[in-house]
């Protein structure tokens, strides 16, 4: 057997066990991975990035400012976030950092970021996430992880869609979770009315996630936009010390640093169009099958129902 060939049958190892999701995964698979991007290579190139206050999204606006990319980073309350935007200024000196305060969940909110934004944006990072122990709905009267997760980022997806053709080829990114291998694309009760766990909705929502960059992916490729979706692996973060502190006193020794849990989204989002395509799911740096499971499969009707629920949810309201 080739090197290659060797290499190849690890990684889908480390993948089906899933002993890849932590660091173990992320060091084998640096033995073989794609090089990393050049210093430079998002100068001249705005990234949004949403949920940038800690964890991933800290660690990716850090990333994306040390390639030279001027970055937006969307957060609920710019006063708590000003730690964080100096943390990323320190870490790449010289870096373009703005805060912009947005709560990705609130649609209206959501409507007024997009209408405030000038000038024509490079990538869109959606890595706004949340897990409430208990079923809450937002202002507009919606579940939050399903409005957090599918809902905010597909109006801000749409909103953005002419200045992201404006800065083409530019990129959109969705911040998944292996979790949503275990659910399939499941529309029947959007809202989690029903017997609402947490681990579930989260890897629901997440499940939808994947589908929706599949489904933007094919609507924005003929404007030089292409649509990607991710997981991290296991990281972690503060989101995982709150909503899963069981999960994470089990696997400490074995996460991931939010930085290599946002690895893949940095060198994504400086990979050139021609390597990366367009409508494919990532995992260290690398594309990944979005099912390993017959019963997790949709149909094409389920895929043209989440796209008109969320359309439905996401339109302006009539008074």
């Amino acid at each position: 057997m080739t090197t290659g060939g060797l290499a190849r049958l690890v990684d889908v190892a480390l993948d089906r066990a899933l002993i890849g999701y932590g660091n173990v995964g992320l060091v084998l698979r640096r033995r073989w991975w794609p090089a990393d991007p050049a210093p430079d290579a998002l100068a001249g190139r705005t990234a949004v990035v949403t949920g940038a206050r800690t964890g991933l999204g800290l660690a990716t606006a850090v990333g994306l400012a040390r390639l030279g990319a001027a970055v937006r980073m969307v957060v609920r309350d710019a006063d708590r976030a000003a730690a964080a935007a100096r943390e990323v200024r320190r870490a790449a000196p010289g870096a373009v950092v703005e805060l912009d305060e947005c709560d990705v969940s609130v649609l209206d909110d959501v409507r007024r970021y997009a209408a405030g934004l000038t000038g024509p944006v490079h990538l869109l990072v959606h890595n706004a996430g949340v897990m409430p122990t208990e079923r809450t709905e937002n202002s507009d009267g919606n579940e939050l992880m399903l409005a957090t997760h599918v809902l905010g980022p597909h109006l801000l997806t749409g909103l953005l869609r002419d200045r992201l053709a404006d800065g083409a080829p530019s990129r959109v990114i969705w911040v998944s979770s292996g979790g949503m291998y275990g659910q399939r694309l499941s529309l029947s009760d959007p809202q989690s009315t029903r017997g609402y766990r947490p681990t579930k909705v989260y890897a629901r929502t997440k499940r939808m996630q994947v589908v929706l960059a599949e489904l933007w992916a094919q609507r924005l490729a003929a404007s030089g936009v292409d649509v990607h979706a991710m997981h991290p692996g296991w990281a972690d973060t503060p989101g995982v010390a709150t909503s899963l502190p069981t999960f994470r006193t089990l696997t400490r020794p074995i996460l991931r640093d939010p930085a290599q849990g946002a690895d893949t989204v940095v060198w994504l989002a400086a990979a050139s169009p021609w390597m990366a395509g367009t409508g494919r799911f990532w995992h260290d740096r690398a594309a990944r099958p979005t099912h390993y499971l017959s019963r997790t499969r949709e149909d094409p009707a389920d895929r043209r129902r989440l796209w008109q629920l969320c359309e439905d949810l996401t339109a302006p309201a009539t008074r």
